[in-house]
């Protein structure tokens, strides 16, 4: 695998990787309904990019293919982080964390996870804050708030994507 700075050439896959990966690994968690609200088949490929250039984003590339990508604000709040559903459980996820974590100099990480992503995100050492409702395209879903305190002595000499 290999990890690499997102580039504006991405963003039709990272879009399709996000619509497939929530409708085929969710599906246990949610609705079909909920699904649809989540991850539409159609993005405007302009706003993903933006919302992308504008966060530390990372993608991991794996047999020569688009495999996930995360990325991150600078404040600690954890945007983004999908792994095709095909390339799950193979430690891409952790890999790709670990990147956005240590480049991030924020004390305290935050993320929204869904039901799907909370049992990653406690292996983590995050902790859950709160249930909520959030509302997508008129449909409501059930995340979590949850955060990380990361200590001064956290190790930044980690090479980065």
């Amino acid at each position: 695998m290999e990890l690499r700075t997102y580039q504006p050439h991405y963003a039709r896959e990272c879009a399709q990787l996000f619509y497939e990966t929530v409708h085929r690994a969710c599906a246990g968690d949610y609705t079909p309904a909920q699904l649809d609200a989540w991850a539409p088949a159609r993005r405007d490929l302009a706003l993903w990019n933006q919302s992308f250039l504008g966060h530390d984003s990372i993608i991991a590339v794996e047999q020569g293919r688009l495999a996930a990508f995360g990325d991150m604000l600078p404040d600690g709040y954890l945007d983004r982080l999908y792994v095709h559903w095909a390339f799950q459980r193979r430690g891409i996820a952790g890999a790709l964390c670990d990147c956005l974590e240590w480049n991030c100099a924020a004390p305290l990480l935050r993320v929204h996870a869904s039901r799907t992503a909370r049992p990653f995100f406690e292996g983590r050492g995050y902790r859950l804050v709160r249930a909520q409702l959030v509302e997508r395209n008129g449909v409501l879903l059930e995340n979590f708030v949850m955060e990380k305190h990361i200590s001064p002595s956290y190790t930044k000499d980690r090479p980065i994507a």
